[in-house]
């Protein structure tokens, strides 16, 4: 649906200075998916977002939208193809002085194909659609902020669009609103088909909605993959640090705290991290392998994220004994779990 070639943007900020935004973006986002965009403030996300439908024109690179190259279409031709591309935004961008219903109305009253009959059934549709059926004949003022971006949201179906771009579209939003916002999405991919594409610096959002993400760091994708995959093993640096923020939100405390060293030392605990995925998430694995083997293993903390509703559970351990059975009882876990990673050994405390 959505296919970016070698995307550059340059920014000329003055005679001698310029501002290289994006630097050789390649990008292909399917059809009928939600696609998550993550990355920290500057890194690039919402000029990317923007190359899509067209407000920022690439320095260098194609946007094929659907089969079909934009790059060089004239304002009249690219106002065609943005009928096909909503988008929302993070400050909704409401008309302050027109009711709901007006505000949704307003992208259908600039096409003269649509007459008053047509605009008004459509409008109680979509405010149907999104929740706020009892919402027509009320300003944005008196509106919460979750009711706003849902007016946002039907604003941006008015035209029957294929694609819907959402620019840090739950950033002023509580969680517990965002959450309903991500829901009200997903079901409108799956009842309309849409192809629903996420600029957002929280990763709470791509772990709740997005079937795949990319992850941009000074204007590169650094990292991509579907979003199960990027939670469980990321390669970047700062992958890494964005999904231990979410994964392991509970247990940095309490390894920041816990004094571990690198060697071994006689009546050593060695300090484990042990990743489970999927159904192995639910499986009694710790038990089994303590009990085959005679080992005594803590269950130090832990704990499951749902990543597009599939488990991912982290747990950290500590297995005591020599080395020999320490070594044995790795081997055994890796067999069992996603994987096994030594966070090193806690001395034994002198008596």
């Amino acid at each position: 649906m959505i296919k970016l070639e070698n995307i550059h943007k340059v920014y000329q900020l003055d005679k001698n200075h310029s501002l290289h935004a994006l630097k050789g973006i390649n990008l292909t986002i399917n059809k009928g998916e939600i696609f998550g965009v993550i990355g920290l403030s500057g890194a690039g996300k919402s000029t990317l977002i923007r190359i899509i439908n067209m407000l920022e024109t690439p320095t260098e690179g194609r946007v094929i939208i659907d089969g079909e190259d934009i790059t060089d279409y004239k304002e009249v031709q690219l106002r065609k193809v943005r009928q096909s591309i909503g988008m929302i935004f993070q400050q909704f961008n409401l008309l302050s002085s027109m009711t709901v219903a007006q505000n949704v109305a307003f992208p259908l009253e600039l096409n003269p194909q649509n007459d008053k009959k047509t605009i008004k059934a459509k409008v109680k549709e979509l405010l149907e659609m999104v929740g706020l059926g009892d919402k027509a004949d009320v300003y944005p003022a008196q509106l919460s902020g979750g009711q706003k971006q849902r007016v946002g949201i039907a604003r941006a179906l008015a035209t029957n669009p294929k694609i819907l771009l959402c620019d840090e579209a739950t950033s002023a939003l509580d969680p517990k609103t965002t959450s309903s916002i991500l829901k009200l999405l997903q079901d409108l991919k799956k009842k309309l088909n849409l192809t629903i594409v996420i600029i957002t610096h929280q990763l709470e959002v791509i772990k709740e909605c997005c079937d795949r993400v990319a992850v941009i760091d000074g204007g590169l994708i650094s990292e991509m993959g579907n979003t199960i995959d990027v939670f469980a093993n990321p390669q970047k640096e700062l992958t890494k640090r964005l999904v231990s923020a979410v994964v392991r939100k509970d247990l940095n405390d309490l390894l920041e705290y816990t004094h571990l060293t690198d060697t071994y030392q006689e009546g050593s605990k060695a300090w484990f991290e042990v990743l489970f995925l999927g159904d192995k998430a639910e499986d009694p694995v710790i038990v089994d392998v303590a009990e085959k083997l005679g080992v005594k293993i803590g269950i130090m903390a832990g704990q499951i994220n749902h990543i597009q509703n599939e488990p991912l559970g982290v747990l950290i351990i500590a297995i005591e004994g020599n080395e020999d059975i320490i070594n044995k009882a790795k081997v055994e876990l890796e067999k069992r779990v996603y994987r096994v990673k030594l966070l090193g050994y806690q001395l034994k405390e002198a008596k």
